[in-house]
């Protein structure tokens, strides 16, 4: 993989690419070295960019730390969201694809991922508030599809949805860990087949394998949660220095 750039291209690259290069060099050394052992020096190496290029982008290194914290929220929240409003409509298919989905990030961003669910700088209150929000926009958009299948208020419903989430995400973190010990289609199937035998003992989720999912009624569009969540994230990225 060729490294970046000659010493004119910071001359040459538009702001946003400029940007864009910069976040990519410091997820590959936050995730590989913590926020606390990476440097403003170390981050400008690997972008091939000098120290004051990188400070006329990013303020200071938890002001670049956060920027790439937002990138991948929006990269997993993109995932999951995708997952939710795929090709079937059903609500059974939608939660086996957003189990799926936790174990595709992980697998694809599989240094990166760290900086949302094991970050060295979870006690930074910005820190920490962006990786409980994303927890709670992925609950939500669960809890939405679960509320569809089950009849249940929207506080049960959210409760499960933060389950079904955080039971997805720590058991792709396992497996990975873990040195991908059994292929990853099957590890996500275990973790669905547990989570739906839940959701099916509800009586709504039990009717809709025979009657049709009730989320069908609904139609293809997005739920409410993840209109929401999309539009949270493009006020993030609008406010974004």
């Amino acid at each position: 993989m060729s490294q970046t750039n000659t010493s004119s291209d910071p001359a040459r690259l538009p702001r946003s690419a400029r940007r864009a290069q910069l976040l990519v060099a410091a997820q590959e050394v936050f995730a590989s070295c913590g926020f606390h052992s990476a440097s403003m020096e170390d981050i400008g190496t690997r972008a091939g960019v000098s120290k004051p290029v990188l400070y006329q982008h990013f303020s200071s290194k938890l002001e670049l730390y956060l920027a790439v914290l937002d990138d991948l929220s929006a990269d997993l929240l993109c995932t999951v969201e995708s997952a939710l409003h795929g090709p079937t409509t059903d609500g059974k298919s939608r939660l086996t694809r957003t189990v799926h989905a936790y174990f595709e990030f992980v697998d694809r961003a599989e240094r990166p991922y760290r900086l949302l669910f094991e970050s060295d700088l979870i006690h930074e209150p910005q820190v920490a508030q962006r990786v409980d929000r994303l927890a709670r926009l992925v609950a939500s958009m669960v809890g939405d599809v679960i509320a569809g299948e089950t009849g249940l208020g929207e506080s049960e419903s959210m409760m499960l949805g933060v389950a079904l989430a955080g039971m997805a995400q720590v058991t792709a973190r396992h497996w990975i860990n873990s040195g991908r010990p059994i292929p990853r289609e099957a590890a996500a199937d275990l973790v669905d087949a547990l989570s739906w035998r839940g959701i099916r003992s509800f009586p709504a989720a039990e009717s809709s394998e025979e009657d049709g999912p009730l989320a069908r009624a609904q139609g293809p569009g997005p739920a409410p949660a993840a209109a929401v969540a999309v539009g949270e994230l493009a006020a993030d990225h609008s406010a974004s220095p």
